[in-house]
């Protein structure tokens, strides 16, 4: 995912600096084999970051006897033996073994062939005679016969062209010379990197930084290795680059795996470590909290309510759901990744009112917020209707709004029932395996209060009228009402008996306004059934 990854330019591979305060020795000609007579110079260098004007003189080791101080870096040598240098602040070289041969034919190698260098082997007669048929031979297989060239040249060499090399070679058809047999190591220019993973078990969201780490011989200071990242060898997380780090800004469930890194230098040699796999540990949610908008679930009617579901931690994508509480039903389920989600309902009606709540999921555990109570106050606009039931001297009318439907229950209590302060109602309640989905285990019940709609006082205490109102979209039962509906909407009442007492007869001198759309009889008490 190259969306989610950032490049560090950092400095040169680790572990180079500490193995360069070594010196090196480089040779002129290259050969390690030449003849006795022959002046072979030596070269003492130095790759650290001392300034070579601090440098005040080289010692030179034939074996384990020092053979000389020099003032300057270089020394010519026409003896063989194991030869070494060494500054006053730096630890020896690594010997050179150099051979001053007498024999008619030799076979000349370079000192020091890494990976990826072009390996030069050179058949040579004492008199420098040009040679009329050259074989090479490797492990005691013939590789090379020429009668043309005295070189022998391998591109590209690696650690299979390692072993024991040596020529024949001839002047005339008389004579055939052998060589010396020469053991020819060819270096490892880098050894294959290791990945190491910053933090080892990251957690989801965190940043995660990948280093690859191998080191370059003293020999080869200034060769450039590029690098790159990889997850289950196919997915490339960067390419080829300078850096040997790449830092994963925010890492989640789905970038786990196995990691690998490459390094690669110009001499064509690239080298893969081994993998290391990575875990993303999640964070369960918890602290969730059901907040609305407008504050504290004090909704208008007609207006849009916004429920907000938060969680005050967890990691990766999480699932939001919101419940209303009484019914157990879902209003609807949203997945983010994030740690907030809000659901909106356009216009809220009474049938709003009632308590609510919601859940989050990151696949680590379910949690829930608590109940939160939603009221609806006030009446949207173009709301306009009458119901009215009578008795005689009596007239109780309530409006009716436009856009919905008039739910009214009276309960009459009997006499010595309990206080009126007893009011509370309970939802209906849930079977076994009839939880909503996703309801907190031991989510409880809150009883829903109703009430008092209007009091009269010719009712007796036993006799009290309460009434539960609910705002339906029509032909949509449950659902927040839509503004500006016809006032030709049907309204539907569900009928709930109840017996009021025989009110005062009004005086007969007085007339008896006539209502244009009901009609009472004030000499016939009637009760008016909703259909």
């Amino acid at each position: 995912m190259l969306l989610w990854a950032s490049l560090l330019v950092l400095a040169p591979v680790c572990g180079q600096l500490e193995a360069a305060s070594k010196p090196v020795i480089s040779l002129h000609p290259p050969w390690t084999v030449a003849f006795k007579g022959e002046t072979v110079t030596l070269t003492c260098n130095v790759f650290h970051f001392h300034a070579p004007e601090k440098i005040k003189r080289f010692l030179w080791y034939l074996g384990r006897r020092m053979l000389r101080e020099t003032p300057g870096n270089t020394l010519e040598v026409r003896d063989s033996g194991q030869y070494r240098c060494q500054t006053q602040d730096s630890l020896p070289s690594d010997q050179v073994n150099m051979i001053f041969s007498s024999d008619w034919l030799v076979l000349q190698a370079p000192h020091g062939v890494f990976e990826g260098d072009t390996l030069v082997l050179r058949c040579q007669t004492r008199s420098q005679e040009t040679l009329t048929s050259v074989k090479y031979i490797w492990n005691g297989k013939v590789i090379s016969a020429s009668n043309q060239s005295q070189d022998l040249s391998i591109p590209r060499a690696s650690s299979n062209n390692s072993g024991f090399y040596h020529c024949t070679g001839r002047v005339d058809k008389m004579h055939t010379w052998r060589s010396n047999a020469k053991s020819v190591q060819i270096q490892e220019l880098f050894p294959h990197p290791k990945l190491k993973v910053t933090p080892s078990q990251p957690t989801e969201g965190s940043s995660v930084n990948l280093s690859c780490e191998t080191q370059l011989p003293p020999e080869r200071p200034d060769t450039v290795l590029h690098f790159s990242f990889f997850r289950d060898r196919r997915v490339v997380l960067s390419d080829w680059s300078r850096s040997p780090e790449l830092q994963i800004t925010a890492i989640w469930r789905q970038d786990a795996g196995s990691y690998t890194c490459g390094a690669a230098a110009a001499q064509g040699v690239r080298k893969l470590s081994l993998p290391v796999h990575v875990y993303v540990q999640g964070v369960p949610v918890s602290g969730v909290l059901l907040e609305t908008q407008p504050p504290e679930g004090r909704a208008l009617a007609g207006e849009p309510l916004v429920l907000i579901c938060s969680a005050a931690e967890g990691t990766g994508d999480t699932t939001f759901s919101w419940y209303r509480e009484d019914t157990g039903e879902s209003l609807g389920r949203k997945r983010r990744r994030s740690q907030r989600a809000q659901l909106e309902i356009p216009a809220v009606g009474g049938s709003h009112a009632g308590g609510y709540f919601c859940t989050a999921d990151n696949g680590h555990g379910l949690a829930c917020s608590a109940v939160l109570n939603v009221t609806v106050t006030g009446t949207p606009g173009n709301r306009m209707g009458l119901i009215a039931a009578g008795a005689t001297g009596g007239l109780l009318s309530i409006l009716v709004p436009a856009a919905g439907l008039l739910i009214y229950r009276r309960h009459q209590r009997k006499s010595g029932g309990g206080s009126p302060g007893n009011t509370t109602r309970s939802p209906p309640a849930t079977g076994p395996g009839q939880a909503p989905h996703g309801r907190c285990q031991g989510q409880k019940d809150s009883p829903v209060e109703l009430q008092h709609l209007y009091g009269n006082g010719s009712l007796g205490e036993g006799h009290l009228v309460y009434s539960e109102i609910q705002t339906i979209r029509p032909g949509q039962k449950g659902e927040a009402s839509a503004s500006g509906a016809s006032l030709e909407d049907k309204v539907s009442v569900r009928p709930c008996l109840f017996a009021l007492p025989p009110l005062p007869t009004a005086p007969s001198s007085l007339p008896v306004p006539e209502s244009p759309s009901s009609s009472f009889h004030p000499s016939t008490p009637q009760l008016s059934t909703p259909r």
